[in-house]
């Protein structure tokens, strides 16, 4: 492995890839940063050497472009191995990377390991059915990890910040204006406390009252992707599983939620968890540390009770 070279425009996410990529045991592991001192500090004060792109011409919205320079510092660092953010931008990030450096490229990994010259990435397949390990056979390699796969690295106060030129293209995209986004603006993947609903909910009606236990044990509200998509009781950014986010909360309180692979795919790393189904006989509770057979509604109502 020539070396490893870490990127994402998201600081948070930059650190979490900074641990999976130490964890290769490369002698070589650098991060690029784009427009960006207090990420290029931050990965800098984790133990990294940081090359830092400055150029105005280069926009996060246009990708190929951030493909390009990304590109160009990987060369420059002679890194055959790039980790993304296997999120949304971070998957199409993966795709035209690739295709810039002629790379192989997996998304959505959810575990490394080395095998001899191999990195050994598993990832859900089937569904989420199983879990598959692959490999990518090419020399160089493009590979998007899962948010919250990895811990953040910790300060370790011996890397560097170095200046990265690069040639780009004006870009294709103009940012006129910076809006927040409408509507719900929810992070279920950085909650340590999650209460999730299924179809077993009742109605829209009996929302407040999941929202109120969920703000007691001081925590979010999500879903399955029915509750969101279909019933549109909820929005998207509230969906666990393959469709959704995968969480790793401390507590996960789970409403009503049959057990459908799907969905436990983005919940089996939760610390513990609580089931609640009429049914004794309901998948979940093959994966819970709890279970409470009983009606969701008086379970909730109960607990809102005692937790005052």
């Amino acid at each position: 492995m020539a070396g490893v070279l870490i990127f994402s425009e998201n600081q948070g996410l930059a650190l979490e890839l900074l641990t999976a990529a130490n964890s290769l045991n490369s002698t070589a592991v650098s991060a690029c940063v784009i427009n960006n001192d207090e990420q290029a500090q931050a990965l800098a004060s984790a133990g990294v050497k940081v090359y830092i792109v400055k150029n105005n011409d280069l926009v996060m919205a246009d990708v190929g472009a951030i493909a390009g320079a990304v590109k160009q510092v990987a060369d420059k660092v002679g890194a055959d191995t790039v980790l993304l953010a296997s999120n949304r931008r971070g998957k199409e990030l993966a795709g035209r990377l690739a295709q810039a450096m002629n790379a192989g490229c997996l998304t959505d990994v959810t575990a490394l390991s080395i095998e001899g010259d191999k990195i050994l990435c598993q990832r859900n397949a089937l569904g989420g059915a199983t879990v598959a390990t692959q490999h990518i056979d090419a020399d160089k390699k493009v590979i998007a990890i899962r948010p919250r796969t990895f811990e953040s690295a910790a300060s370790a106060g011996a890397g560097s910040v170095e200046e990265a030129a690069v040639e780009v293209k004006k870009a294709g995209v103009a940012v006129l204006e910076f809006k927040s986004r409408a509507g719900d603006t929810v992070d279920i993947e950085a909650a340590e406390v999650l209460v999730a609903v299924g179809q077993g909910l009742n109605s829209q009606d009996d929302l407040p009252a999941v929202e109120e236990l969920a703000k007691k044990l001081g925590g979010e509200v999500a879903c399955s992707k029915p509750v969101a998509t279909d019933k549109k009781w909820l929005s998207e950014e509230r969906i666990i599983g393959l469709s959704g986010k995968k969480c790793k909360p401390q507590l996960a309180v789970l409403l009503g939620i049959s057990g459908q692979v799907q969905f436990t795919v983005g919940i089996r790393d939760a610390k513990t968890i609580v089931a609640v189904n009429s049914d004794e006989n309901a998948s979940i509770n093959q994966m819970a540390d709890y279970i409470i057979t009983a009606d969701l509604h008086d379970v909730v109502a109960e607990m809102n009770k005692k937790l005052g």
